[in-house]
C-alpha cells in the first residue's frame, strides 16, 4: 500500500511541474507577442534555478528541525526529515513534490512584471524567492512552525504559495512601474494581449493540473485519504466552474459583452480561492466560495489597476494575493471540520477560533513577504537595474533580452534608408535607439543607403511618341468597404477588365462611430471597425464602369456599405519596362 501513495505522490508531482507550461502559455497569450520569448524563457528558468537552489538550501529551511520561525540550514537535503514525512513516502518523493511547489510560487512573480522587466534581474528575485522568501513562510505553515502549531489550515497553498507570489508580484509591479501607454491622463488604457487561444490553452492546463496541486496535497492513498482526495477533486472543479461562469455573467452585464481575458482569469480564481479549504468543506461551500472568488478577481484586478494605479498585464494580483487571502479566511467561516483541520468554521460552528488564525497567518505571511521584496526591488533597482529602458520596451524585449526576432505581428522592419549593422540588434531596434540618441554598445551606427544602391527605378521621361507623360487620362478610384464583401468586389473588377489592384486591411469608423470595446474591463483606446481599401488606377476602363460595379458589389443599404474616392493621376510609370502613361496600365 506504500507503493501506492509514493505513485500517487510522483503523479501529482508530474502534474504540478507541467502547471509551468499552463503559466507559460497564460503569461504569453495575455502579453504581446514581442516578449513572448522572454516570457518562456522567464517561466523555464524559475523552475531551473529554483529546483537546485531549493535542494540545495530551501528544503532545509522550510523542512529542517529548527524553531518556530525557520528550519535549519542543511545543504543538499540530507538530513534526518522523518518527523515531518508522511506514512511510508520515502524523502526523495516528498522532496521532489515541494520543490514543484516551490516553483509555482515564484512563476506567479512574471505575469504581473512582464514585458518591462530586465532578465538578468528576474533571475536573481526568482532564486531569492527559492532560497528565502517561499521556505520560510512554508516553515511557518507545513513545517511544523508557528502558525502550525496555532491551528492554521491552508491544506494545498491558497497562502503558503499563491498568497506568497501574489503579494511578491503586488510589489514588483508597483516598485517596476506601469508599461509605456498604460495610463493616459490618469486612466487605465486596455493593452491586449495577442493570443486568447494560448491564454485559454494555459488555462485548461492549470485547470487540469491543479486536480494534481489539490489532490496530491493528501501525500496519501492509504486508509481515508482516497476519500478525501476524491472530496478535493469535487471541491476544485465546483469552485473553478462556478466562479468561472460567475466571471461570465458579470462581465456580461457590466461591460455589456462577456470579457473572455477576466472569464479565464475567473478559472483560476476559484481554483486559488478552493485550495486552502478544499478537504475541510462541504461542496455547497466550494460553490459559494466559487461565486465570491468571481466577483473577488473582477472587482479586485479593476481596483488594483483604476485605484491603485498597478499595472499587472496577466491580473496576477488579484487571481493569487486576494483570492489567495481570501481563500484562506474562507477556511475559518466554512470549515465543517473534517480533513486535517479538525476545527470548524464560523459559520458552521459558530467558533471564530479558526478564522481569527486564519486572518493572522494572512497578515503575517503578507507582511513577511511584502518587507523582504520591498528591500529586494530597491537593492536590485539601484544596483543591476529592475527596469529595461524605453528603447527596449517598444522594441520588445525579445530583441534586446535574447537576440530574438519576435512573432508577425511585431516583425522587425527595416527602416527606409537604414542598413542592418552588427550582429545583437534588429533594425528596428538600432534604429529607435538612433531616434533616441543612445547608441548601442558593440554596434556601429546606422549608415545611410546611397541612393543608387536603393531599389532601382528607372525613369524615362519621354514615351515611345515623344510626348511627355500622357495625354490620356488616368484615375486612381479607392474603395473602403467591409471585409465580407470583398470576394464579390474582386469579382465584379475582374470582369469590367481591372486586372491590377492594392488592397490594404485598415481600421476605420465613419457614421457607424466604431463599436466601443473593453478589455479585461479597460476600455480599448481606439474603437474603430476592420475595413478592407482597395486601390486601382484606371484609364482604358472609365471610371463610371468602376464605380457602378463597384456599387453593385458593396450596395446593402445599411450604414458601412463603404465609401468611394476617384483622384486625378499624372502619371503611370512601369519600373521593369520603363514603359509611362497608357502604355504603362497595359497587360502584355
Amino acid at each position: 500500500m506504500e507503493g501506492i501513495s509514493i505513485l500517487w505522490i510522483l503523479v501529482a508531482t508530474a502534474l504540478v511541474f507541467f502547471m509551468q507550461a499552463g503559466f507559460a502559455m497564460v503569461e504569453t497569450g495575455f502579453t504581446r507577442a514581442k516578449n513572448a520569448g522572454n516570457i518562456i524563457m522567464k517561466n523555464l528558468m524559475d523552475f531551473s534555478i529554483g529546483a537546485p537552489i531549493y535542494w540545495l538550501v530551501g528544503f532545509g529551511i522550510m523542512f529542517g528541525v529548527g524553531n518556530g520561525f525557520a528550519g535549519t540550514f542543511d545543504l543538499m537535503s540530507l538530513g534526518d526529515y522523518s518527523a515531518v514525512l508522511p506514512n511510508g513516502v520515502p524523502l526523495y518523493a516528498f522532496l521532489i513534490f515541494q520543490t514543484v511547489f516551490c516553483a509555482t510560487a515564484s512563476t506567479i512573480v512574471s505575469g504581473a512584471m512582464a514585458e518591462r522587466t530586465k532578465f538578468s534581474s528576474y533571475c536573481i528575485y526568482s532564486a531569492i524567492i527559492s532560497l528565502l522568501v517561499y521556505p520560510i513562510s512554508g516553515h511557518w505553515i507545513w513545517g511544523g512552525g508557528w502558525l502550525a502549531q496555532l491551528g492554521f489550515h491552508d491544506f494545498a497553498g491558497s497562502t503558503a504559495v499563491h498568497m506568497v507570489g501574489g503579494v511578491a508580484a503586488l510589489i514588483g509591479a508597483a516598485i517596476l512601474g506601469p508599461r509605456i501607454g498604460k495610463f493616459k491622463n490618469g486612466k487605465a488604457k486596455a493593452i491586449p494581449g495577442h493570443s486568447l487561444t494560448l491564454g485559454a490553452l494555459g488555462v485548461f492546463i492549470l485547470w487540469f493540473c491543479w486536480f494534481g496541486f489539490n489532490g496530491g496535497s493528501t501525500l496519501s492513498f492509504t486508509g481515508d485519504a482516497p476519500f478525501y482526495a476524491s472530496k478535493v477533486f469535487v471541491n476544485t472543479n465546483l469552485a473553478a466552474s462556478i466562479a468561472t461562469v460567475t466571471v461570465m455573467i458579470i462581465t456580461w452585464i457590466k461591460f455589456k459583452k462577456p470579457d473572455v481575458s477576466m472569464t479565464l482569469n475567473g478559472s483560476l480564481a476559484g481554483l486559488v480561492a478552493i485550495t486552502a479549504g478544499c478537504d475541510t468543506v462541504s461542496p455547497w461551500a466550494a460553490a459559494l466560495i466559487g461565486i465570491l472568488a468571481g466577483f473577488a478577481v473582477v472587482f479586485g484586478i479593476r481596483f488594483i489597476e483604476n485605484i491603485l494605479k498597478i499595472d499587472d498585464p496577466v491580473g496576477a494580483v488579484g487571481v493569487h494575493g486576494i483570492c489567495g487571502a481570501l481563500g484562506t479566511l474562507f477556511v475559518g467561516l466554512f470549515s465543517d471540520g473534517s480533513g486535517t483541520s479538525g476545527l470548524q468554521g464560523l459559520f458552521i460552528g459558530g467558533n471564530g477560533k479558526l478564522l481569527g488564525v486564519q486572518a493572522l497567518g494572512v497578515v503575517t505571511v503578507a507582511a513577511w513577504v511584502a518587507v523582504v521584496m520591498t528591500a529586494l526591488f530597491f537593492i536590485l533597482k539601484y544596483t543591476n537595474g529592475l527596469r529595461v529602458s524605453h528603447e527596449v520596451e517598444v522594441a520588445g524585449l525579445d530583441i534586446a533580452e535574447h537576440g530574438l526576432v519576435s512573432y508577425a505581428d511585431f516583425m522587425p522592419l527595416k527602416p527606409m534608408g537604414i542598413t542592418s549593422v552588427g550582429k545583437d540588434y534588429s533594425p528596428l531596434h538600432k534604429f529607435i535607439c538612433a531616434k533616441s540618441g543612445k547608441k548601442l554598445e558593440g554596434v556601429d551606427e546606422p549608415k545611410p543607403v546611397p541612393m543608387h544602391e536603393s531599389v532601382p527605378v528607372e525613369i524615362v521621361m519621354e514615351d515611345k511618341n515623344g510626348v511627355v507623360a500622357s495625354d490620356v487620362k488616368f484615375s486612381k478610384v479607392t474603395v473602403v468597404c467591409n471585409q465580407s464583401k470583398f470576394e464579390d468586389l474582386k469579382r465584379e473588377l475582374g470582369a469590367i477588365g481591372i486586372t491590377g489592384i492594392t488592397v490594404t486591411q485598415v481600421l476605420g469608423c465613419g457614421q457607424q462611430k466604431g463599436t466601443p470595446e473593453y478589455y479585461r474591463g479597460a476600455p480599448l483606446e481606439i474603437t474603430l471597425l476592420p475595413k478592407i481599401k482597395v486601390e486601382v488606377v484606371v484609364c482604358k476602363v472609365p471610371v463610371t464602369q468602376v464605380i457602378t460595379a463597384t456599387k453593385k458589389a458593396l450596395y446593402t443599404g445599411h450604414i458601412g456599405d463603404g465609401k468611394i474616392f476617384v483622384y486625378n493621376v499624372e502619371d503611370v510609370i512601369k519600373v521593369r519596362t520603363g514603359e509611362t502613361g497608357y502604355d504603362a496600365l497595359q497587360d502584355e
